[in-house]
């Protein structure tokens, strides 16, 4: 895509093609507040449940064009919803536009999640730009904690996807394709408690929660000689004791435990880590509590707007890559499952880069980043327009999430 949607030589793609090229127009036209708004989320990252700057800033963006929002939305102090209806009413589908802003812990925007902050923004607003060509509504969704905390699934438990006839959302990659196949994950945090004593005068008083917690990620190393290839083990110890030479009394780690696989995950994945964790402290003595939270699904996958998704951005001369055999987690999955949904890539590099690296949080803030956002908010409103505005689509995405297809 050029830096600007060509007037004359682009031509969006059928049907309703008048229409979307005026969204992509509406775009264009916001391009230096959507630029500004991803620049000004990298350069301030906040943490899961902490993005009180991003919600504000994308709350503001999206009420100065026409939506009536409620923040924070939920139990959520850093979710947003933000609603407007069509202007031929609001009996007509409704549609949800969303957004992440959350970042790394000491990584900063290594996923880039500013730029899916952006470009939903971008997307409410020429949707609300259109407004006059469509029925229903459209429902713009500010999500926080996809890194840590599901926290859509929290805005799932909340209602604020109640109603909800499709859900669309971005995700910057380093390739282009409208299939993802994200891993089941679950964040387990895992705590050792025994008894404190001097190391060298008389150690046999203590009882050792760090011989709990090595001995913890010695048998997760040796479990995964045994797993599946769709799954994946990893770990960070947070509290490893005070000083050498007192005997640990407490430890703590956090865990990830993932899966392609849903009901391995459920049936033989969870139960087994919990059984690592007592059999190390049952080793060393010591008590264990292990508190699993911010659980993310393997993604329920609609081709029905997948297919649009891919018609559209063929216009634009994006080509689908297909599936990437290489895959993370997303609560984008749990959506999914809830509502018919799609979670495209696009990239924002032309070469490989992974994702959660200071290379891929660097290229998020990069000119051709930006070009993304651009295309990515685009893109959304253009198939959301072909929900909009022909409710038969609706229906075929729900008879196929039925199962009914």
């Amino acid at each position: 895509m050029a830096d600007a949607l060509p007037p004359t030589s682009y031509r969006p793609a059928e049907p309703f093609s008048d229409v979307k090229a005026r969204a992509a127009a509406a775009v264009e036209d916001v391009r230096a507040e959507l630029l500004d708004l991803s620049h000004r989320i990298h350069a301030n990252p906040e943490a899961a449940f902490e993005e009180r700057m991003a919600a504000a800033w994308v709350a503001e963006a999206v009420e100065r064009h026409g939506y009536t929002v409620e923040r924070p939305a939920g139990s959520l102090e850093t979710a947003v919803r933000g609603r407007i209806t069509g202007g031929k009413g609001p009996n007509g589908p409704r549609i949800g536009v969303l957004a992440e802003y959350d970042a790394l812990p000491g990584l900063g925007h290594g996923c880039g999640h500013n730029t899916m902050a952006a470009s939903g923004v971008g997307a409410a607003i020429a949707l609300a730009a259109v407004r006059d060509s469509w029925a229903g509504e459209v429902v713009f969704l500010g999500t926080p904690a996809e890194e840590r905390g599901s926290g859509k699934e929290i805005m799932l438990r909340d209602g604020l996807f109640e109603g909800l006839d499709a859900a669309l959302l971005y995700h910057p990659c380093d390739r282009n394709r409208v299939e993802t196949a994200p891993l089941a994950s679950e964040d387990v945090e895992v705590t050792f408690t025994g008894f404190a004593a001097h190391a060298a005068s008389d150690p046999w008083m203590g009882r050792n929660a760090l011989d709990a917690l090595i001995a913890l990620f010695v048998s997760v190393g040796l479990w995964r000689q045994q797993l599946p290839p769709h799954c994946r083990v990893h770990g960070i110890i947070q509290e490893g004791g005070t000083a050498a030479n007192i005997i640990p009394s407490r430890t703590k780690a956090w865990f990830m435990i993932r899966s392609a696989d849903r009901v391995f995950y459920d049936e033989v994945m969870k139960p087994r880590f919990t059984s690592l964790c007592e059999a190390a402290a049952k080793a060393a003595d010591v008590e264990v509590i292990v508190e699993y939270s911010g659980y993310a699904s393997t993604m329920k996958h609609n081709h029905t707007i997948a297919d649009l998704w891919v018609a559209n951005a063929a216009a634009l001369g994006i080509e689908d890559q297909g599936k990437d055999p290489t895959s993370g987690s997303t609560d984008m999955a749990n959506v999914s499952w809830a509502v018919p949904a799609i979670h495209p890539d696009l990239a924002i590099a032309d070469h490989a880069i992974p994702g959660h690296t200071i290379e891929f949080r660097d290229a998020a803030a990069t000119p051709r980043a930006d070009r993304t956002v651009l295309t990515a908010a685009t893109l959304v409103a253009q198939t959301a327009l072909d929900l909009l505005l022909d409710p038969t689509r609706v229906e075929a995405a729900w008879r196929e999430f039925r199962g009914e297809a």
